[in-house]
């Protein structure tokens, strides 16, 4: 018979989570009742300040630095933080970058970097938390951050979408060989999300006004992170392999998403 896997421990590593969605994510993680590691890199301030905000929720938070350009030695934060916790029930693949460059003019050490820290990193840190989590044996949560591109292509990025693309496959790939040993591997896609990355860390997406996506504004990066709070729950335990838009209906409008400058569609 198949084994209940709703053991795990509750402890998260979060990697990426000195802002934006990763701040987010750890957040939403503690509030659920996780212990929580971070990982950060280019903002010790923000690090501190997500665990505060983790601290504050009465769980556990352990913070260090992590450059996932340097791999694949950097991936061994996963197993410092696992140690320092206690154990590792849930990874979210957070960490990430990007580039706006033409193909033609995308140099081999940006492309490089990019696939590094969006695709390389996450395949040796789900390595990492797999192989504690099957020795554990107590199943567990593998979460990838990718993006509506993993989906859809967007010119000038060309390295960006082939990164966000590959984890796509991994992540299922990694839901296949894992799901007997109680993991389950899951996608989350974010479409525009208001964070530093898309240079809006401050704004309200609720006053913004975007005519071509059904929502009709950008989203927030605690919108995101409820569906990594659910995907890391023992209730998701029969999801596994699947991509998750978070994108307010953006990828449903397909190329006429461009065209629609006003609201005048909805009314048809």
């Amino acid at each position: 018979m198949p084994q209940r896997y709703e053991n795990y421990p509750r402890i998260a590593v979060v990697t990426g989570a000195d802002s934006g969605i990763g701040k987010a994510g750890a957040v939403a993680l503690a509030e659920a009742g996780f212990d929580v590691g971070i990982t950060w890199y280019g903002d010790p301030d923000g690090a501190e300040r997500t665990a505060t905000e983790v601290r504050a929720t009465g769980r556990r938070c352990e913070v260090a630095e992590a450059d996932f350009t340097r791999l694949p030695d950097a991936a061994a934060v996963i197993d410092e933080l696992a140690d320092r916790l206690g154990g590792i029930g849930v990874l979210v693949n957070n960490a990430g970058t990007g580039a706006s460059t033409p193909f033609v003019d995308t140099g081999w050490e940006q492309w490089r970097e990019v696939l590094a820290v969006d695709l390389d990193a996450p395949f040796l840190c789900a390595q990492r938390a797999a192989r504690r989590m099957r020795a554990a044996g107590a199943g567990g949560r593998i979460i990838s951050i990718t993006s509506v591109h993993e989906h859809a292509p967007r010119v000038g990025s060309a390295a960006y979408c082939a990164a966000k693309g590959g984890l796509g496959l991994l992540t299922r790939v990694m839901a296949q060989e894992l799901a007997a040993d109680g993991i389950t591997v899951n996608a989350v896609a974010p479409g525009e999300i208001a964070t530093p990355m898309t240079g809006q860390e401050d704004v309200d997406p609720f006053t913004q006004e975007r005519p071509g996506v059904p929502v009709g504004r950008p989203g927030d990066a605690r919108e995101v992170a409820a569906v990594v709070a659910l995907l890391a729950s023992p209730a998701a335990g029969y999801v596994t392999g699947a991509s998750w838009p978070v994108d307010g209906g953006m990828l449903l409008m397909g190329p006429q998403a461009a065209a629609l400058t006003t609201d005048d569609w909805r009314r048809v």
